[in-house]
């Protein structure tokens, strides 16, 4: 009686349970055809193709720049180191002008009232000034 040998089994050897390989192409069963779109108008197809509108511009511009010209104003009132505010009340103020949806009343507001906070600060340096006698 012959003797067989008996091998150990490797990682990965054929061992007789695959038919085919694994990257080996499927085979594929034919479907009938889809059917034809019918003429009518439908909204749950047409709403899956419809763009997202683009998000609103946003607003309040105007609203900050009367809010600083405000602040701007208020500080003027007792020193004149507060134009910085009213620089910022008066830019953003010409910012909301030209922006489409923003309040031009608010903004006309903003602009009046952060030009006269940069007025009465230049009066109060003025006049610290002067009496300090900066002013030969």
């Amino acid at each position: 009686m012959p003797e067989i040998a008996l091998e150990p089994a490797l990682p990965g050897v054929h061992r007789g349970g695959f038919t085919r390989l694994p990257t080996a192409p499927l085979d594929i069963t034919v479907q009938s055809a889809p059917e034809e779109p019918s003429g009518a108008y439908d909204p749950e197809i047409a709403a899956q193709w419809l763009v997202p509108p683009p998000a609103p511009p946003r607003r309040g511009l105007a609203s900050w720049a009367l809010v600083f010209s405000i602040a701007g104003v208020l500080v003027s009132l007792f020193v004149g180191w507060g134009f910085p505010i009213g620089i910022v009340g008066v830019v953003s103020a010409i910012l909301a002008l030209r922006r489409p949806l923003e309040s031009r009343g608010m903004a006309v507001w903003a602009l009046v009232l952060g030009v006269l906070s940069i007025v009465y600060s230049i009066g109060w340096l003025l006049y610290a000034a002067s009496r300090a006698s900066l002013f030969g």
